[in-house]
């Protein structure tokens, strides 16, 4: 059985890392394995350990992120050469010294604990954010200019008929809508009555023990609405982008916005399996170190035509000089971590900077602040703030350019790093720049 709580903690924090010392990555108490690529006996291994009781995730099917489904204690993903295993010490020791398969494991880590990234309530971002304008603003106007200052950067607003963001990232006049390219976003599930989403093809599939895909938080319809929401929702401005592609909304946060590696890995198993082009995951862990998992899942996923966007984190705390940093799984050096930006395209207080770590960058940046979006019924719509926001506008906009190129997995990443609006900001805050629809 999946347990939403946790069992244990894995120190993260260090001086100087900009974290507090204090701060605890949740655990479960299981642990994922990785097995080498060319290991294509990963089960017999587990096996020889004393893992008597291994499923494969095809067998499985949506069950495989539960322990309880014919009492396996080792998950295998197939597509991923990654197990999560319920193991004792000297299991996991004679897995990593086995001699008949040498070199096989190549990491084994405790099984993390993945949240919904929000940041502080509305409120408090507001006030924040004006703290920030009305400093900045204090210490740059000069006393007695001797010329003309420089034109001031962009600023968006919400009209009657899009959201900013949309506008920011040129959405709008892309004639490009994702069709024909599945778009997976593995969340909270979706709103299944949505009444903006009627006619659509929507797949969804729940990864959390006793609930159905249907969302009872809200996060991910919202990152759903953005990264895919119509061309012409019912009532409201235009808040989606790709409004064409096929939806696959994977629920793997429960309704109180939690989930495990396990269930993560388990979505993204499915997602690759759907052949779906992208994978958006605006979740994670505040993990200062790069959780060698999601190193192996990312790149098995490019390597198998789905490129993974996820949030950076919003740890950050700009307003007294916290810089925060990337967390899991977007640390990964092969998913692709977005930061998130203001109506001004300054960073967000709270967005996440680079860690200085192998793969710990930014890599792009989307709206991420104050952004409108569906919501489930009978709100319909809600503004919210957070890296989570700013990733389903990378996710949408990869749809319109595999759409457009026709390119997946490595190719459609270079495409859009290559494509990204170059900003003021430094690139350990926004990586190439913000994300932009094709043209």
């Amino acid at each position: 059985m999946i347990d939403n709580g946790f069992t244990g903690h894995l120190r993260i924090g260090s001086p100087g890392d900009g974290s507090p010392d204090t701060l605890r990555a949740e655990t479960t108490g299981r642990h994922v394995v990785v097995f080498a690529e060319q290991e294509n006996a990963p089960q017999q291994l587990l096996r020889d350990a004393g893992l008597d009781r291994v499923a494969d995730s095809r067998d499985l099917g949506v069950a495989a992120a539960d322990f309880s489904a014919g009492g396996a204690n080792a998950v295998v993903f197939h597509n991923l050469n990654i197990a999560v295993v319920s193991a004792e010490a000297g299991q996991l020791a004679a897995l990593q010294t086995s001699t008949a398969h040498a070199g096989a494991v190549l990491s084994v880590s405790p099984e993390l604990i993945h949240h919904v990234l929000a940041p502080a309530p509305p409120e408090e971002l507001t006030a924040a954010y004006r703290l920030v304008v009305g400093d900045l603003a204090q210490h740059l106007q000069p006393t007695a200019p001797a010329e003309p200052p420089p034109a001031a950067p962009p600023y968006f607003r919400d009209t009657d008929e899009y959201t900013w963001g949309l506008q920011a990232v040129q959405a709008i006049s892309s004639p490009y809508s994702g069709k024909g390219v599945k778009v997976a976003v593995l969340d909270t599930g979706f709103d299944l009555e949505h009444p903006d989403f009627a006619g659509r093809s929507v797949t969804t599939q729940s990864f959390i023990e006793g609930e159905s895909p249907q969302d009872g938080h809200g996060h991910g319809t919202h990152c759903i609405g953005t990264s895919c929401g119509p061309r012409a929702p019912g009532t409201g401005r235009r808040y989606g982008i790709a409004y064409e592609a096929e939806i696959y909304a994977g629920k793997v946060l429960s309704n109180e916005g939690s989930g495990s590696d396990a269930q993560v890995l388990a979505g993204m198993s499915w997602a690759i399996d759907q052949g779906c082009a992208v994978i958006s995951m605006s979740l994670g862990a505040d993990v200062a170190e790069i959780h060698p998992p999601y190193t192996a899942a990312g790149r098995r996923a490019l390597d198998q035509g789905s490129m993974i966007v996820a949030a950076a984190g919003n740890n950050a705390d700009r307003v007294n000089g916290n810089f925060g940093f990337v967390g899991s799984p977007a640390n990964s050096p092969y998913i692709m971590a977005v930061g998130a930006l203001t109506q001004q395209l300054d960073v967000a207080f709270f967005s996440a900077r680079t860690l200085d770590v192998n793969g710990g960058q930014v890599d792009v940046a989307g709206p991420g602040f104050q952004v409108y979006s569906s919501w489930p019924m009978p709100e319909r719509y809600n503004t919210i703030s957070g890296t989570s926001m700013a990733t389903p506008h990378a996710a949408g906009i990869a749809a319109l350019v595999a759409e457009k190129t026709g390119y997946r997995g490595r190719e459609l990443w270079s495409e859009m790093v290559q494509n990204a609006r170059r900003l003021l900001a430094p690139s350990v805050d926004v990586g190439a720049g913000l994300v932009i629809a094709p043209q």
